[in-house]
């Protein structure tokens, strides 16, 4: 058996103690000398079983459920994702938002690399990490699944390069804190730069790259761009879109830009479709080792066990109050009648 506890072990123990010993105090206060309406050892017994059923739940128990091997990908893996308004343009599976293939594929990048460190670099008007280098996958493709485009009204026009700095900040902390760790970068995007300067180049950042890919969103013939608010109850009806010399305006993807960014980076660039499969690279093979997991992984929980002692004493307790409240309703009945 093996214990997975959700607290430090000893903080538990110091939690609990104190708790323990009151409710041990008060059963021999009630053997002792016991009290009419109060509650009685037994009471003060399943109290103490339920205590310690929760403190055992808190342990999280557990069956290893035998060994495997799992891939552990001993890699870095940054992703740099555009949020400006045309990332939401409604050319992708026909008439869908571009952010819906982001989202998927950056699921999908997920499970291509587990136990990578990810990170999540958002761009627009300003780049940002929303995402320190972290194995928590979930928080993510959480940060992924909330990510909206920039409010319209506050765009002033966007450079595919202006996350170039920051990328290479994160890319150079992290060879210095864990030079052994590959690094991955997947930039996604469109493509589409909509200020008059030329895109810086990304190459400062190359030397840092062990692999990745540029991820291309968008087609030829362009999607329109809803006008967005900052707000997530977006109607399907009655939405305006942007436009431009008073026709609706159209985001078109910039195949050139892309191709520029992944030479600059040493990674390929591939044009994204939702009827085709993306297609992502091997991690280094340097940095990929299989590790044993049996003893964190394939676990049967016997936490359970624990709750359904404690559901069992809480139906003892709710009985029993609900028992001694019909008492008290029918005594002052009997009282108010004479």
């Amino acid at each position: 058996m093996i214990f997975q506890p959700v607290l430090n072990v000893f903080l538990l123990i110091l939690l609990f103690t104190p708790v323990l010993a009151l409710a041990v105090w008060l059963l021999v206060r009630a053997i002792r000398t016991p009290a009419p309406g109060a509650a009685g050892p037994l009471m003060w017994a399943l109290r103490i079983v339920m205590l310690l059923a929760v403190f055992g739940m808190l342990l999280r128990p557990g069956i290893p459920g035998g060994t495997s091997q799992t891939l552990a990908t001993d890699t870095d893996i940054i992703i740099v994702l555009d949020t400006t308004a045309s990332i939401a343009a409604e050319d992708w599976n026909g008439s869908e938002q571009r952010l819906e293939g982001v989202r998927a594929d950056v699921q999908s990048i997920v499970e291509e690399y587990p136990g990578a460190r990810f990170s999540l670099i958002t761009f627009d008007a300003s780049a940002q990490q929303r995402l320190p280098l972290t194995t928590d996958t979930t928080a993510l493709i959480s940060a992924v699944e909330i990510v909206r485009p920039e409010v319209t009204a506050q765009s002033k026009g966007s450079s595919i390069s202006i996350a170039n700095t920051m990328l290479q900040d994160v890319l150079s902390a992290a060879a210095e804190s864990a030079p052994d760790r590959s690094r991955m970068v997947f930039y996604l995007g469109d493509g589409e730069q909509t200020i008059s300067d030329e895109p810086d180049s990304f190459s400062g950042s190359a030397a840092y790259v062990d692999g990745g890919a540029v991820f291309g969103y968008g087609t030829s013939d362009g999607g329109p761009m809803r006008i967005t608010t900052g707000s997530f109850d977006a109607a399907d009806g009655g939405v305006e879109y942007i436009e431009y010399q008073g026709q609706q305006a159209l985001s078109v993807v910039d195949d050139a830009n892309l191709q520029a960014i992944g030479a600059d980076l040493g990674i390929p660039y591939l044009l994204r479709s939702a009827d085709t499969a993306i297609e992502l690279p091997e991690a280094p093979t340097t940095t990929t080792d299989y590790a044993a997991s049996g003893e964190i992984g394939n676990i049967i929980e016997l936490y359970w066990i624990f709750a359904l002692v404690i559901i069992a004493a809480l139906g003892i307790e709710i009985a029993r109050a609900t028992v001694l409240l019909a008492r008290m309703r029918g005594q002052a009945v009997r009282g108010g009648a004479r």
